[in-house]
């Protein structure tokens, strides 16, 4: 092991930057900082992916990983004038050299939790999975109709490591040659569900196997949000995966209004594929969604517990309406108490946490983080697990400012 100080976030408070739960090592968003957390490249693209790669191979090497272990990047990333988002896809994939490359997802984000920040990355990597031959790969060329780019590297769409796949988050213009620029969200929507199902296939799995779903569309309302939420339920059947679904501020290419991406895992017995059987807790008291939907809040399997976004709903209630509204730290007290009763089913707490994701708003000109992550610490016992902050403008309504989910030691 090195002797050479690990890198830290911009706190003072005690924070894990990987951790492993199941077969998954988690890092969350590593960012270009040094041991002191001070940022060492301000304001200044290449270099911070640089620097950051860099970070994310010292934070595997604690879980005896390696940059060759990563299996699923994503990158949030402050587009710049004209950001033609496949260089920053190839620049990544560089930093990644291994072949097959890992799954690579994006998004274009306008903050970042810490000043002159420019992009952060998240890993979820499986140890030794390339020596082991028990691996499926898709790939193909990043051909982005519209997107006004005559290089079209060749990506990986879908890996399969032993039983974790991750399948690149993509728009209705991605992998296609022919998007329909008047299409809708839930036009959109219906594009990007079989592009999504067509690459599991491909590794020999299909929607039903998902962990996770993520999505992202523009919008700041319930009639905003609940289209493209049936056009996206519409693929899976009960039990669907644990969700979460926020706004964006920022899509490449243009036109396009929502992206999606999927994890999931699925076993191979005796030379057969396998759905992998999950254990189910949700409380009459956590909420649920304004609409019939079939995702599940939380879900255990394989020693890991997958949960839902986490919003400050109204508790024993499928109202939307939020509580305490538009107070992000007492949202966000509240919204972990509703962690805390998913996991506590399990014989877990958000202090078994091993990735954590939040979105919450925030504006250039405050600088909320601290607070917001102190308050997340207390809620984790003391010790913050690796942690995934994005900062955005608004929530899914004026009332709500923060959403949260993460991955759990089961």
């Amino acid at each position: 092991m090195s002797n050479k100080p690990i890198w830290s976030l911009p706190t003072p408070f005690t924070h894990n930057v990987c951790a492993s739960a199941g077969a998954l090592s988690f890092v969350g968003g590593a960012g270009d900082f040094d041991s002191t957390g001070t940022l060492r490249n301000p304001g200044d693209m290449t270099r911070q992916i640089t620097g950051t790669v860099e970070n994310i191979a010292a934070a595997l090497h604690q879980e005896h990983c390696s940059l060759a272990d990563a299996v699923r990047v994503k990158a949030f990333y402050r587009p710049e004038d004209n950001c033609d988002e496949i260089a920053i896809v190839q620049a990544l994939q560089d930093a990644f050299p291994n072949e097959p490359s890992p799954v690579i997802s994006t998004l274009p984000v306008p903050l970042q939790p810490f000043k002159g920040q420019e992009i952060q990355v998240q890993v979820i990597a499986v140890r030794n999975w390339r020596n082991s031959g028990d691996f499926q790969v898709e790939t193909q060329p990043l051909q982005v109709a519209s997107g006004n780019s005559s290089v079209h590297p060749v990506v990986t769409t879908a890996l399969r490591a032993g039983e974790f796949i991750a399948v690149a988050n993509r728009t209705a213009a991605h992998f296609n040659a022919a998007f329909d620029t008047a299409l809708d969200g839930a036009g959109q929507s219906h594009i990007i569900m079989p592009s999504l199902q067509n690459s599991l296939s491909a590794v020999g799995a299909s929607l039903q196997d998902s962990v996770k779903m993520e999505g992202y569309y523009f919008g700041t309302t319930r009639k905003d949000w609940a289209p493209l939420a049936q056009a996206r339920a519409s693929y899976f059947s009960e039990p669907g995966p644990p969700a979460t679904v926020v706004p964006c501020h920022a899509l490449w290419p243009d036109k396009t209004v929502t992206k999606i991406e999927v994890l999931a895992m699925r076993e191979r017995r005796h030379s057969y594929d396998k759905y992998i059987p999950r254990e189910d807790a949700w409380p009459d008291r956590v909420w649920d969604w304004p609409l019939s939907l079939p995702y599940r809040q939380a879900q255990r399997l394989r020693g890991m517990i997958w949960l839902g976004g986490q919003v400050p709903a109204e508790p024993f209630s499928n109202t939307g309406k939020r509580v305490l509204p538009g107070q992000l730290l007492p949202q966000t007290r509240f919204t972990m108490s509703y962690i805390d009763d998913l996991l506590r089913p399990f014989g877990r707490s958000p202090a078994d946490l091993k990735l954590m994701v939040c979105y919450y708003t925030a504006s250039a000109e405050e600088d909320v983080t601290p607070h917001l992550l102190q308050l997340l610490r207390d809620c984790c016992g003391g010790v913050l697990p690796p942690v995934t902050l994005v900062p955005v403008p608004h929530m899914q309504t004026a009332d709500s400012t923060v959403e949260i989910w993460g991955v759990a030691q089961g």
